[in-house]
């Protein structure tokens, strides 16, 4: 059904095409009835440039948004070209490379950018992922601790990321790995049974995750 509709277009256009003008044409309007199809043609292609994910409805709208435009306005020049039918093709193939090369020069451009985006947003995802995983790190080394004061240095702590806000913001990435790399150390401490170093990591990951929810709060 989707071929149908999308057959829809070049089926009418090329009918009245040959039935009203006929076969015999001039190079003008043959090279505007072959850019008006690869008008087309770059319309029907824009959703297999476009990302997918949380995004996606946003790419789609900048891209379908500059092929939408390249199509109106070539089909209105082809259409001139094509009614008008100049004997020299010069006029008619300049005008109309031009607009397309801006077009697609547009289309690139836009396909460039959210291409950039798409993998920031996957970056910060990761990170908010890590992020979450945190909880579940602090929590495997409670079972690993048999010390009670570091046992309950290390609760706080979990206490602490478990309800933290998962939400974040890019001003908060350098935190973030701060707070990874110090459960890092967390776990090594652990592993190694001191208890002081796992006290003094403790502190220090609380008074981390505390200042990064600080700054969340300030920023949301």
């Amino acid at each position: 059904m989707w071929l149908v509709l999308k057959a829809i277009f070049p089926i009418i256009f090329n009918v009245l095409f040959f039935v009203v003008g006929g076969f015999e044409h001039n190079a003008s309007v043959w090279i505007s009835y072959g850019f008006i199809h690869f008008a087309y043609i770059m319309l029907l292609l824009t959703p297999k440039f476009i990302h997918s994910g949380k995004s996606s409805a946003i790419f789609g709208f900048s891209l379908f948004s500059i092929s939408s435009f390249y199509f109106v306005l070539e089909f209105i020049v082809g259409m001139v070209f094509i009614v008008v039918a100049p004997e020299s093709f010069k006029l008619a193939f300049l005008i109309q490379f031009i607009i397309a090369g801006l077009c697609v020069a547009m289309f690139v451009s836009h396909m460039i950018a959210n291409e950039h985006t798409a993998k920031a947003q996957a970056k910060r995802q990761v990170e908010i992922n890590y992020l979450k995983g945190a909880t579940v790190r602090v929590k495997m080394l409670l079972v690993l601790i048999s010390d009670k004061d570091a046992k309950k240095s290390v609760e706080r702590v979990y206490d602490v990321l478990d309800s933290s806000p998962v939400k974040s913001y890019p001003d908060l990435a350098e935190k973030e790995q701060r707070i990874l790399k110090t459960i890092d150390e967390l776990e090594s401490a652990v592993q190694q049974k001191n208890n002081e170093a796992v006290i003094s990591t403790a502190k220090s990951l609380l008074f981390k995750v505390n200042e990064r929810n600080n700054l969340l709060s300030a920023l949301h």
